[in-house]
């Protein structure tokens, strides 16, 4: 059996937490607060809950819309493929950053999918755009996916930052 890093079972216990996260909020959307039948209710000032599904790819309106079961199943196929490459690139994790990204990146893909399996389509609910302009309306997993891809950047960034200083002194001979 390949043996997995600490940061690696790091990413996949965040995983998890996002997934149970997810799930829970969509639960109480879905059946204690019962957005569907409610459609919009106003959380705190400029923060609603709209309740919107998306059979597509990405946020309301998502590209690739899933109204035929075909394009459901691959995009949940798709899903599941991702995440299992993620799975086993972060096995061997050993930067705190990168474990994390993709920690919640695999979350945020697995607890979309698992909306796309039971539904047919994802829940998203989250609304922001009374406060600033940002016609999405979107959810935990989506949220995790976003801040995981923002932190993987970064941490490329870091560590091709990383990269150039060791090369500079062998460049200036």
């Amino acid at each position: 059996m390949t043996s997995i890093t600490k940061l690696g079972w790091t990413a996949l216990v965040l995983a998890l937490a996002v997934v149970v996260i997810d799930q829970a909020t969509k639960a109480w959307i879905l059946t204690g607060l019962n957005l569907p039948l409610r459609a919009s209710v106003q959380l705190a000032g400029p923060f609603y809950l709209t309740m919107v599904w998306n059979p597509g790819v990405s946020f309301v309106g998502g590209f690739l819309q899933a109204h035929k079961e075909a394009v459901r199943w691959l995009l949940a196929a798709f899903s599941i493929g991702v995440a299992g490459v993620l799975v086993s690139w972060v096995r061997k994790a050993e930067r705190p950053l990168f474990a994390i990204a993709i920690g919640l990146v695999i979350g945020g893909a697995i607890g979309n999918v698992v909306d796309r399996i039971r539904f047919g389509a994802v829940a998203d609910f989250i609304d922001v755009s009374r406060l600033i302009y940002f016609p999405w309306i979107f959810n935990v997993a989506d949220s995790a996916i976003t801040v995981g891809i923002c932190l993987l950047l970064v941490d490329m960034l870091r560590q091709d930052g990383k990269e150039r200083a060791k090369r500079a002194p062998q460049d200036a001979a």
